[in-house]
């Protein structure tokens, strides 16, 4: 269960943020333009501090801990592959700050690409490989962390409709079979009807949520009207 009640001041803008997930799955996170909600992203993977409140996993805080000890992966909209690397070197930084691998690491970098959809391209740079193919990459380096709770923000606004639906497809699937509180940034509310039956909304710096995404998008009633 992530339970967060905290306010945290970035660059002279506050975020209030109060809401429980209590169940796995995919939650979106909506709201308008300048929100918030990569603010959010941030302070719960430890990249910008609360300033009051707490955030807690399982009952047990990490709103203190370093960001590489939360138990939080993060995927922001650019990929973050490093063009030098290979996509088996990419993903090895998940695994070791060594520069060998195991078998058993070469494996596991392997069949986790393969659960994404990606086969022989360990030794290829990211410029080798389409869009979809370099968003599926870096969806198998997080998993790889092997952390419960991922968070993602916006990771694939730059591929095109019928890309971008199967890319959420792969993530409903990996999220529901590996368990995980699954956060997903998005300005398309298609995209939260799609895979995401809970919402939470982030509006002028106010987090709350979740609430029922059919009932969130509500054009007429819902809490994001103006934004809609």
């Amino acid at each position: 269960m992530l339970d967060a009640s905290f306010t945290a001041k970035i660059d002279g803008f506050t975020l209030s943020a109060k809401f429980v997930l209590e169940t796995s799955g995919v939650i979106a996170v909506i709201g308008p333009s300048g929100a918030g909600k990569s603010s959010l992203l941030n302070v719960l993977a430890g990249y910008s501090k609360t300033n009051q409140g707490h955030i807690l996993w399982n009952g047990n805080p990490i709103h203190t801990q370093h960001p590489s000890l939360r138990p939080i992966a993060i995927l922001f909209q650019d990929n973050n592959l490093f063009p030098h690397l290979t996509i088996q070197k990419n993903l090895a930084l998940a695994l070791t700050q060594w520069p060998w691998l195991s078998l058993q690491q070469k494996i596991l970098i392997r069949d986790t690409l393969a659960s994404t959809g990606l086969s022989y391209v360990e030794d290829r740079l990211p410029s080798k490989l389409s869009g979809g193919q370099q968003s599926r990459a870096a969806l198998a380096r997080v998993l790889l962390q092997k952390k419960p709770i991922l968070v993602l923000d916006e990771p694939f606004s730059a591929l095109g409709p019928g890309l971008k639906d199967e890319m959420l497809d792969l993530l409903d699937y990996v999220t529901k079979k590996n368990n995980l509180f699954t956060l997903l940034v998005t300005h398309d509310p298609k995209d939260a009807l799609r895979i995401a039956p809970r919402t939470i909304t982030v509006i002028n710096g106010e987090v709350s949520g979740p609430i029922c995404t059919k009932i969130a998008l509500n054009k007429e009633s819902g809490p994001l009207t103006k934004y809609l």
